[in-house]
């Protein structure tokens, strides 16, 4: 009986915890830790949770270009200040950012720029273009300035984080923002999980890699230019690995054993492309069948055959050698056990769309094909729509496509405007 996509979901994400499995349940991939630069963060998830070690921000400072002044705090503040009654103040000297401004005088107001310190005896801030006149005078002149609460247009020192509170947990994906914040705070690096490293073996004696000499005169008949290996390192890298390439094998059995042989020590993964269906050269089914690697078919279209287990005590997993069937694979089995396991990448986002053709789809198979996606606009719902056809083979296709429709194995038609989930890619 074939497996099903689900059984082998759980079985690739059973089989990577057990090979990574540390002390305690953890993944052994999270007991290390790295130190890296903000600038190869992106991606990254980080080992240990950031404490803040200073208050962000780190003194009280103007939101606005205005004057600081002072407000008594214990006057009762109506819940509507009436703007038309102002105070007349004698101007002091402007604070620019950047410095340690001298302590507020009784009776003045201060010209004070955005983010720059609020000076001691200052818990306000009206801005210029509320004063009268609308500008910032010279120190000594007056200005007049409507009334307004404490606190107003006051950044309090420690408002966004206070130091010693946690900033970024242990286990975050990190973003953009996250990196931004650990700059804020003065880091110039954070420790983060260390990349899990990949062995990605292409197979078969019909590849070529794009620039072999044997293809300098062209390619030759019944050759063919590797897709595999330019394709599942992309995505690999993009989902936070490190990639090791190795040379393509051709279908020898044991050539495909000297070259993992060459690598295992090395990796945490081995990751091949073909040769575990059921031609007369399968290469990879025949060097290691008979050891601790199971060759099953899965109802599932592209992506059927499929290969689980390990090597000398390293995952191992092997796809199909078609390229759509590598792919889709990759996101089905390897990229959420991933995301499960390590923290990263991002989990795939899941929607649901309307088709704008109708398709049909096998009997009791599980199929994904490559779609456009059309996201909601104004008076319209989002919609997908097929772009090539179920053959493995469509690189053409899958390059324009920017999304996968997954159709269940119970579904054999499906009408134009019928709801699809889709994985947006």
């Amino acid at each position: 009986m074939r497996r099903t996509v689900a059984e082998h979901q759980q079985a690739v994400l059973e089989m990577l915890g057990r090979a990574w499995q540390g002390t305690g349940g953890v993944p052994l991939l999270h007991d290390a830790a790295t130190r890296v630069p903000l600038t190869g963060l992106p991606g990254r998830v980080l080992a240990a949770e950031l404490l803040a070690p200073i208050d962000l921000p780190p003194f009280a400072n103007s939101q606005m270009d205005g004057f600081a002044i002072r407000v008594d705090p214990s006057a009762k503040q109506p819940h509507n200040i009436d703007s038309r009654k102002s105070t007349i103040y004698r101007v002091a000297k402007t604070i620019p950012a950047g410095i340690l401004p001298p302590p507020l005088e009784p009776g003045t107001a201060a010209p004070i720029m955005t983010g720059a310190m609020l000076p001691v005896g200052a818990n306000a801030v009206v801005p210029v273009e509320q004063a009268r006149p609308a500008a910032f005078p010279a120190a000594g002149g007056t200005v007049k300035l409507p009334a307004t609460r404490p606190g107003t247009f006051v950044r309090a020192k420690g408002s966004d984080l206070a130091a010693g509170s946690v900033a970024i947990a242990a286990g975050t994906l990190l973003n953009a923002a996250h990196i931004g914040l650990a700059s804020a705070l003065g880091c110039s690096s954070l420790p983060v999980r260390p990349e899990p490293r990949v062995l990605l073996v292409t197979t078969g004696d019909e590849v070529l890699l794009p620039g072999d000499p044997r293809a300098a005169d062209g390619l030759p008949e019944g050759r063919i230019f590797d897709a595999n290996m330019a394709l599942l390192r992309a995505n690999l890298v993009q989902a936070g690995v490190e990639v090791v390439l190795a040379p393509v094998v051709r279908d020898e059995p044991h050539a495909l054993l000297e070259v993992l042989d060459g690598y295992v020590d090395s990796v945490d993964l081995i990751l091949s492309t073909g040769g575990i269906s059921a031609g007369a050269f399968e290469v990879v089914k025949q060097a290691l069948s008979g050891l601790d690697v199971d060759f099953v078919s899965l109802a599932l279209q592209p992506g059927g055959p499929q290969a689980l287990g390990t090597y000398k005590g390293v995952p191992f997993i092997g796809f199909p050698g078609n390229p759509v069937s590598g792919v889709v694979s990759f996101e089905l089995f390897l990229r959420p056990a991933l995301t499960a396991l390590l923290g990263a990448p991002a989990p795939r986002r899941r929607v649901l769309a309307a088709l704008e053709n109708a398709l049909d789809s096998p009997a009791g198979k599980y199929q994904v094909r490559r779609g456009v996606y059309q996201g909601p606009g104004f008076e319209s719902a989002a919609s997908v729509r097929e772009v090539g056809g179920p053959s493995s083979h469509l690189l053409g296709a899958l390059a324009q496509a920017n999304a996968l429709i997954h159709i269940p194995a119970g579904v054999t038609e499906l009408h134009a405007g019928s709801k699809v989930e889709v994985w947006l890619l």
